[in-house]
């Protein structure tokens, strides 16, 4: 069996509509806040030629085409609109609507960054995290990374946290990493609480409890690693009562959003009969998809499988 993962690894919701009737009034709706928001903005307004842009994004009252987009996202944009700045570096970063473009992304983050705008602040920070469109910085990747932290950003609050945990671009900090992913964790944020769970996991002593507590809480959202991780305890009958089952559920879980580790586990699970009934098919089912993505006990796990079977059925 693998252990728990022990170092630590960012939509807009629209309505569901009950009806075919309730969706031609919806669509209605959305045709007429199309038609009137573009009026605005081909007036100028900049609010409304964000909006239209949002618009264009998803595809509400106007066929979804993101070139559009990006068109009505730089007219506000150009007019000082943050959120608009944002929205465009995003689409340069991810090369939609517009060719990918990571120093003009940079450039429109900034622009948003310098005003306050967090998610701005925040996203200049993985660029220079990644050394994406400008020389990758560590130390500017915290300095803006802490800017959206301390606005309540919980995406940046769990990346400062990273920092701390790995001493890059700051001095290593456990308890200030851990720090952080509470304020993340704290609002609900899966990867913060996934992150303060290894935290516990981690500490000196280690406070298993408390991880399977906020593993569970991530694990719930559809956090793999959680899943992961809280199968493991679950498995070892650390810091919740040893329950193979629930190891073997929560395998299961990460392994359907292919984790490799626990595609691997839960292929032990099958070999062994542990949680589950013994299926050596199931075991090589599991094996193969964790070997496919490079897992060298996988592979190991697999060819010996597969060599009993040969010779057993040779008999």
């Amino acid at each position: 069996m693998k252990k728990p993962t022990s170092v630590p690894s960012s939509g807009l919701s629209f309505i569901a509509l009950a009806s075919a009737q309730n969706a031609e009034r919806a669509l209605e709706s959305f045709a007429a806040e199309f038609h009137q928001t573009q009026a605005s903005a081909e007036r100028g307004d900049a609010i409304s030629q964000f909006t239209l842009g949002v618009m264009y994004h998803l595809g509400r009252g106007v066929a979804q085409n993101n070139a559009e987009a990006a068109r009505w996202f730089r007219k506000a944009a150009d007019q000082g609109n943050a959120v608009a700045q944002v929205n465009l570096g995003k689409l340069y970063e991810l090369g939609s609507g517009v060719a990918q473009n990571h120093t003009k992304a940079v450039r429109w983050f900034r622009k948003a960054a310098d005003q306050g705008q967090a998610v701005g602040q925040f996203s200049l920070g993985v660029l220079y995290d990644e050394g994406s469109g400008v020389a990758q910085d560590p130390a500017q990747a915290v300095t803006w990374y802490r800017k959206a932290a301390d606005q309540g950003n919980a995406d940046a609050q769990v990346n400062l946290g990273l920092s701390y945990a790995r001493g890059q671009g700051v001095a290593q900090s456990h308890a200030q990493a851990a720090a952080w992913f509470r304020k993340a964790a704290d609002q609900g944020h899966a990867e913060g609480q996934f992150n303060f769970g290894v935290s516990y996991a981690l500490g000196l002593p280690p406070d298993y409890a408390k991880a399977a507590r906020w593993y569970r809480k991530a694990a719930d959202q559809g956090h793999a690693g959680a899943q992961y991780n809280l199968g493991a305890l679950y498995d070892e009958g650390r810091g919740v009562d040893q329950d193979h089952a629930q190891a073997a559920h929560w395998y299961r879980e990460a392994a359907n959003q292919g984790n490799a580790d626990a595609q691997f586990n839960l292929g032990v699970s099958y070999f062994e009969g542990k949680g589950v009934a013994k299926d050596h098919a199931q075991a090589a089912h599991w094996f193969r998809k964790a070997a496919d993505q490079g897992d060298a006990e996988a592979r190991a796990a697999l060819g010996k499988l597969l060599k009993s079977t040969d010779r057993k059925g040779a008999r």
